[in-house]
């Protein structure tokens, strides 16, 4: 199977500018570019397939560009947008910019990076309208769908520019960098096509540039992928744990479990096909899903802390936690319910604080039926009192009612 046939296969082709770009792809080798507005300082798992898109070219030997949008970010991309977004500062999109790289740096290891500030910022308005704005015919630029979307609420000139100003960062690349693919999700084929057509207004027909894009990604039941209750899963471990991570794919349904492994992850199509039999067979296995969680975590964070979220899960699943470390213990439990104490606290009381019972009597009653377990030990005492001195690290004691519901006393 070549590249493009395995995209196809994995569903990760929407859109070509060209169809010779499936024989070019095998043939040449391409510098090719995606970019990253940075309207947060990291990445979330929405945006994770462009990488891995991308990561899949890198691979068959094609060298990506990260064009990191600290100056395009400034303007606002209305692609699929139903309003206008909140224009970021200098200071802000350069800040963020810097968070990103260091992240697609771990996914994309040879990629060439560069921040189109860095030159459109150096542009004035009369080479932007004269030497530019002139490739654009108003009707042109009216007939994209990111433009006509907006047309009855309204778009200001900025974001009705954004595809202008887009373009010409392909023509940059193109001159500068001999770059000539740009990919990207399906909301980006305007951006695109408005670029492919610049450089063919000012460098000729001659000059010959493609661009592919891959669909946005979407669950079974219809629901935005990559949002759960609490808000969108990051690619920070600082914004989102890696345990939380970690848990977001072995959630994955399994309507969508084998469409995930094969957009997600680097296994071949005879594993994959393997593994789905394994889900038609065994479903109750969860076998796709922990595959995925593992392909996945691995990717974005690292063995290391893929070792920290299983140890966690596991930990967590059998209510065996003694043997967790402090980094293991703030990583599963940073969500939980959690009191900050500085005596040493009565367990009757600790377990009301943390809500876990509704009262003295039912907390003595769960003590004494042996339904109460400290840092993984069960206590029958009602008197016992809870000290920094056996908490992990001296900072964290683990509270487990029954068997699902926790609790942590932080110790200052």
């Amino acid at each position: 199977m070549n590249l493009f046939e395995d995209l196809k296969w994995r569903g990760l082709i929407y859109q070509v500018t060209d169809k010779e770009i499936e024989q070019k792809l095998e043939i040449e080798k391409f510098n090719f570019y995606l970019g990253a507005d940075p309207t947060a300082n990291s990445l979330h798992v929405g945006h994770l397939l462009a990488y891995l898109v991308a990561k899949r070219l890198e691979l068959f030997g094609h060298h990506p560009i990260l064009v990191i949008g600290g100056g395009t970010g400034l303007i606002g991309d209305p692609s699929y947008k139903s309003e206008e977004r909140k224009l970021l500062t200098i200071e802000e999109s350069l800040k963020n910019a810097d968070g990103i790289t260091k992240q697609v740096k771990r996914i994309l290891p040879t990629a060439t990076i560069v921040n189109n500030y860095d030159w459109l910022s150096k542009l004035n308005a009369i080479e932007f309208l004269r030497d530019i704005g002139k490739h654009f015919s108003i009707n042109y630029m009216m007939a994209k769908d990111s433009v006509k979307s907006r047309i009855e609420k309204g778009i200001s000139f900025t974001e009705f520019s954004y595809q202008i100003i887009q373009a010409w960062d392909f023509e940059h690349l193109f001159k500068n960098y001999n770059c000539k693919l740009q990919i990207g999700g399906q909301d980006q084929w305007g951006n695109i096509t408005s670029g492919s057509e610049l450089i063919r207004r000012v460098h000729s027909s001659d000059a010959k540039v493609y661009g592919l894009t891959f669909p946005l990604v979407t669950k079974a039941d219809g629901t935005k992928f990559g949002k759960t209750e609490s808000g969108a899963i990051w690619l920070d471990k600082d914004k989102t744990s890696v345990y939380e991570f970690y848990q977001y794919w072995i959630n994955t349904s399994d309507d969508d479990v084998i469409n995930r492994l094969k957009q997600f992850t680097f296994l071949e199509k005879s594993k994959i096909e393997e593994i789905a039999e394994s889900l038609k067979k065994e479903p109750e296995k969860r076998l796709a899903q922990n595959i995925l969680a593992k392909e996945l975590t691995k990717l974005v964070h690292g063995e290391k802390e893929l070792k920290k979220a299983i140890n966690v899960s596991e930990a967590l699943f059998s209510g065996n936690i003694k043997n967790l470390n402090v980094d293991e213990i703030e990583m599963g439990f940073k969500d939980l319910p959690s009191i900050l104490v500085d005596e040493p606290i009565n367990l009757v009381d600790g377990l009301i604080k943390l809500s876990l019972v509704n009262s003295k009597r039912e907390a003595r009653e769960m003590i004494k039926n042996n339904a109460v377990s400290i840092n993984g030990e069960k206590i029958n005492d009602t008197y016992h009192q809870i000290d920094k001195s056996l908490a992990f690290g001296k900072k964290y004691t683990v509270i487990r009612k029954g068997k699902k519901k926790y609790g942590v006393i932080k110790h200052n």
